[in-house]
């Protein structure tokens, strides 16, 4: 299990560092399709708030077309937040994935009262149905949620996290820069007291949900 503790000021400027250029797809010399900057030496999973984050205020719509209001529905509740968009083709779908995989080792009765939010950040293209859609092939019970682009923006920043309006590249596709981060939030405070960068795995979330769970430090 790996961990590390950071000043929250000191986290912040690190966290608005961390841009993935996801959906640029690879080009003929063979780089990679994610371009990411993150903090000098970063080599632990979890870090650990001095200061938590408050949890955003987000109003959205949800896979089904219905407003979720995040600040309620998340109450009380063991809370893993991702923004990212379905047309990405590495980043995005590789940490939901992990998350839903560490998901499924936990015995039923915590998974169902964690709750993995999925925010996109690219609305326009990110319609319910298309968040739906996507989702189902990596876990039903994560929640998609859609909305004004502004809206968005603004929830991600007030986590530290950065989005950029979706852009065409120099192929003419469109890419959304974004943040990597996954945002922990305690069921005892509400506060996102854990963040995990790009890098976690499979096995940091495994061992890390039981103790998230619960609201402990992993």
């Amino acid at each position: 299990m790996r961990k590390k503790t950071f000043a929250a000021a000191a986290l912040l400027a690190a966290a608005s560092l961390s841009l993935s250029a996801c959906g640029s797809g690879n080009n003929d010399g063979g780089d990679p399709v994610a371009v990411v900057s993150e903090e000098p030496g970063a080599e632990k999973a979890a870090t650990v708030l001095d200061k938590p984050f408050e949890k955003p205020d987000l109003v959205l719509t949800d896979t089904q077309g219905k407003e979720y209001d995040f600040r309620a529905e998340t109450a009380g509740r063991p809370t893993l937040v991702y923004f990212g968009y379905t047309h990405c083709p590495d980043v995005c779908p590789l940490t939901m994935n992990n998350l839903a995989v560490a998901k499924k080792q936990l015995p039923q009765d915590q998974q169902d009262k964690l709750r993995i939010v999925f925010v996109t950040t690219d609305p326009e293209r990110d319609t319910s149905a298309a968040l739906g859609t996507w989702l189902k092939g990596i876990d039903s019970q994560v929640v998609g949620l859609t909305g004004d682009f502004a809206t968005i923006q603004a929830g991600a920043r007030t986590l530290g996290i950065t989005i950029d309006p979706p852009r065409k590249d120099d192929k003419g596709k469109t890419v959304s820069d974004h943040g990597t981060q996954v945002i922990a939030f305690s069921p005892k405070t509400d506060g996102g007291y854990v963040l995990y960068g790009e890098d976690a795995t499979v096995d940091d979330y495994t061992a890390d949900l039981p103790k998230l769970i619960k609201g402990e430090n992993p």
